[in-house]
């Protein structure tokens, strides 16, 4: 069966007789594409094995899922836990319009020239480093909340954000304890990393136009707006 008629087949299997408006018809639509693309859907529309069933036992993103999955064959899966766990709050930058440069110039400590996924990781690497100092010397809640408050405002990091992605990292790490799924790191081998990076999210894909815009790499090209972290564009 051709790619394009799998998801019409499936939203009909699966929405049966209830009718529905046309937009959410066409979500349906594009949420089976999207799980038929990833390797999750089988063409008559069930759980493939062993991946669809292993990507329904994560609580996430189906993307999300597949990186976990697809990390461990590329040894990083410690770095992409902690990708998926900074894709997964708000954005873990700030940029006051007054501190704009000052912030730019914080952010390049953290840039990478392997890419923003990456910069995400050593963002995460050092707050945790710099907490796990900070509990060494307090097991004060509140010394401890202010020191990393203080180290977030020093390097333009929305504390909000980051405080939730360490939480979210230790739920999904107990997640993969639980079913057995051991952690490695690609340590230095970059490589490894961005393949993996380009095997999970290639849903994310788009194209550089003439014009040194970008759109997205499916069957409706829409306008992507990108930014660089630490970097210019």
């Amino acid at each position: 069966m051709h790619i394009s008629k799998v998801p019409s087949a499936c939203a009909h299997s699966q929405v049966g007789t209830i009718t529905l408006k046309l937009y959410q018809r066409e979500a349906i639509t594009n949420s089976l594409q999207q799980l038929y693309l990833l390797g999750a859907l089988t063409d008559d529309c069930k759980l493939t094995d062993p991946v669809g069933f292993q990507m329904a036992r994560f609580p996430l993103d189906p993307i999300y899922s597949k990186a976990l999955i697809l990390s461990g064959e590329f040894k990083c899966s410690e770095e992409m836990l902690i990708v998926v766990a900074m894709l997964s709050v708000e954005s873990i930058f700030y940029s006051p319009r007054e501190k704009l440069e000052e912030a730019r110039s914080a952010w390049k400590r953290f840039s990478s020239s392997d890419g923003d996924h990456q910069t995400l990781v050593i963002v995460f690497r050092a707050a945790a480093e710099y907490l796990k100092k900070i509990k060494a010397a307090t097991s004060k809640t509140k010394a401890i909340e202010k020191n990393l408050n203080r180290w977030c405002s020093d390097n333009f990091i929305n504390n909000r954000s980051l405080k939730h992605a360490l939480d979210v990292h230790s739920q999904i790490k107990r997640h993969l304890e639980q079913i057995d799924m051991s952690l490695s790191s690609c340590g230095d081998d970059m490589l490894q990393f961005r393949k993996c990076l380009t095997a999970s999210f290639f849903l994310n894909a788009a194209e550089k136009q003439p014009d040194g815009s970008y759109r997205s790499a499916d069957r409706c090209p829409q306008p992507i707006y990108t930014y660089l972290i630490g970097r210019n564009r």
